[in-house]
Order: structure tokens, then sequence, then C-alpha cells
């Protein structure tokens, strides 16, 4: 049986997934200019990359928004389970910010100028924590049987 998202969470579910899918679309699409610099930016943040060429790094890349991308507009696809691939997403994202030298002003979380499109994908990272935090299907349930229980009880000890 396939539960559908909870009728809060479709709203930033779509948006989000909109946004990250779009972005996968167009580093899908990126010429090597755009990959090099996709790239580069990365490798700086995450040295490791520097083994992946810059065109597999860059598909690589967009594969993996259009695949988190996916999962958040896809209704099937359980909404805790969409919050995870958008949080490890988005921590990458978040981790790229702090590691980059200028994104930061000094001793500081906050962003300078060149810092502020790599700062705002922290509403990504806490879009994802939130959908971690959402209730099972069987939770709910189990929740409302449990109040319905306590409702129809008498005794004043269960009247809390």
């Amino acid at each position: 049986m396939v539960h559908l998202p909870e009728a809060r969470d479709v709203a930033p579910r779509l948006a989000t997934g909109a946004f990250v899918l779009n972005s996968g679309l167009s580093h899908l699409r990126a010429d090597r200019a755009t990959s090099e610099g996709l790239h580069g930016m990365a490798v700086v943040a995450y040295p490791f990359l520097d083994r992946v060429p810059a065109e597999r790094f860059t598909r690589l890349l967009a594969c993996s928004e259009i695949a988190v991308g996916g999962a958040l507009l896809a209704p099937f696809v359980p909404t805790r389970l969409a919050g995870l691939a958008l949080t490890g997403f988005s921590g990458g994202l978040v981790g790229l910010y702090l590691r980059m030298p200028g994104m930061r002003q000094p001793k500081s979380l906050r962003p300078t100028q060149d810092g502020i499109p790599l700062a705002k994908d922290v509403w990504l990272l806490g879009i994802g924590l939130g959908f971690l935090g959402a209730a099972r299907p069987w939770q709910r349930a189990a929740s409302r049987r449990r109040r319905a229980a306590v409702a129809r009880c008498r005794h004043r000890c269960c009247r809390r």
C-alpha cells in the first residue's frame, strides 16, 4: 500500500524538488567551462574529488540532483526517505560553504557577498531535517488510537 505524503509536506516537497531537479537538468547540459568551474569549487572543499575528471563530476552531480529532485516530487517515495536524500545532498552543499575560503566573514558563519549563493542552501538542509522528523504512517495511526482510548476512558488517572 502506498502512503501519500501528508498535506503539510506537499508544498515543501514540490518547491524543493522542482528547484533541485531544475538544477540537475541545467548541470546535465553544462559546457566544459561550467564543468571545470563546478569541479574546481568542489575540489577546494573536497580534495579527494581531484581524481575525478571535471565532466564526469558534473554528470554525477547532475544525476544526483535529478535523483534527489525526482524523489521529492514522486508522491510514492516516503517523506522520510526523500528527506534522507535531501539531507545528504544539502549537507554536502553546506560543507562546501563552510570549507570554501572567502565565503564567510572572518571568525563567523555569516556569509560574505560571494558566499550568499552557497549560504542560502542551508534551507535545503533544514527542509531535509524536517522531513526526517516526519511521523511514520503506523505511528500516526497508533497515536490516533491512543488518543481515542484516553478519550473513552472514564478514569481520572487517564485524563491528564
